[in-house]
């Protein structure tokens, strides 16, 4: 008995692109080809809390749904910091929200040792940011 033939999967042609025939003034028609839907991308914290993670715990993952959570906590957090900063410089009349009103911000929206951690490192990064 003859061994049997392995069956290739069928290859498929390519998909012919979009085209649209517009009738122009004298009769003639002119081929306009459609552009794409480009996915409207939505800014998110995601790459940066992993590589935080990756910092802290390397062997250690994170699944989509508490990746999600953490996006959302941080987003919240975020509005707080916005918000609690931009009454304090109405408060005090100014056009501008200040490291100073941020600072003043996270002492009033974060809890105890986790304010003074925040405003050390923000601190940091501010004394970084203007050295170079």
């Amino acid at each position: 008995m003859a061994p049997k033939a392995e069956k290739k999967p069928a290859e498929k042609a390519p998909a012919p692109k979009a085209e649209k025939k517009i009738a122009k003034e004298g009769g003639t028609s002119e081929i306009v080809k459609k552009k794409k839907k480009t996915k409207k991308s939505t800014e998110t914290y995601k790459i940066y809390i992993f590589k935080v993670l990756k910092q802290v715990h390397p062997d250690i993952g994170i699944s989509g749904k508490a990746m999600g959570i953490m996006n959302s906590f941080i987003n919240d957090i975020f509005e707080k910091l916005a918000q609690e900063s931009s009454r304090l410089a109405r408060y005090n009349k100014k056009p501008t929200i200040t490291s100073r009103e941020i600072q003043t911000a996270v002492r009033l929206v974060l809890p105890g040792e986790l304010a003074k951690h925040a405003v050390s490192e923000g601190t940091k990064a501010v004394t970084k940011f203007t050295s170079s």
